[in-house]
This record gives structure tokens, C-alpha cells and sequence, in this order.
């Protein structure tokens, strides 16, 4: 199963590891380390050209994702489900 991040950026569901409101790279020292050093490594992306509402942790990379962190959870939970 996908999911679909925004713009034109699907993932396979099985590649998710975590979905988080973009707020928490602000309220917390360790994602924004972490970010750092995703960021380091070239495995940041971010997609489209809308203010991002969402970071999207995958096995591979971190997405910007411009749907709230609530819609993709949703989406990831409908496949989790159905799948």
C-alpha cells in the first residue's frame, strides 16, 4: 500500500516510521537535532511549495509535507487497517 504526502511524493506504507505536527521541531531539542542531521546527510526533502504542516520520518528520509500531521495519520491508519 501508499501513501500519499502531497504534491506529487507517494511513500510505500511499509517505508513509514513516524508522522509528526510540524510544531514539534520547535518544542523539542532532539527532533531538531535529529533534522540536523538528516539534513547533513542530504535525506531531507521537502514537497511542494506550501508552508509544510507535517514531518514525515521515513526508513530512508524525512519529508516537509504540506497535509496536516491528522490527514496522514489517517491515511497511514486506513492502510495500516486495510491492509
Amino acid at each position: 500500500m501508499y501513501i500519499h504526502l502531497g504534491g506529487e511524493k507517494i511513500i510505500r506504507a511499509a517505508e513509514l516510521v513516524a508522522i509528526f505536527d510540524i510544531s514539534i521541531e520547535q518544542s523539542s531539542k532532539l527532533s531538531k537535532q535529529f533534522v540536523a542531521g538528516a539534513r547533513k546527510r542530504k535525506d531531507v526533502e521537502t514537497i511542494g511549495e506550501e508552508e509544510p504542516k507535517s514531518i514525515v520520518v521515513t526508513k530512508q528520509k524525512i519529508y516537509y509535507s504540506p497535509i496536516s500531521s491528522s490527514t496522514l495519520k489517517k491515511r497511514a491508519h486506513h492502510f495500516a487497517a486495510n491492509g
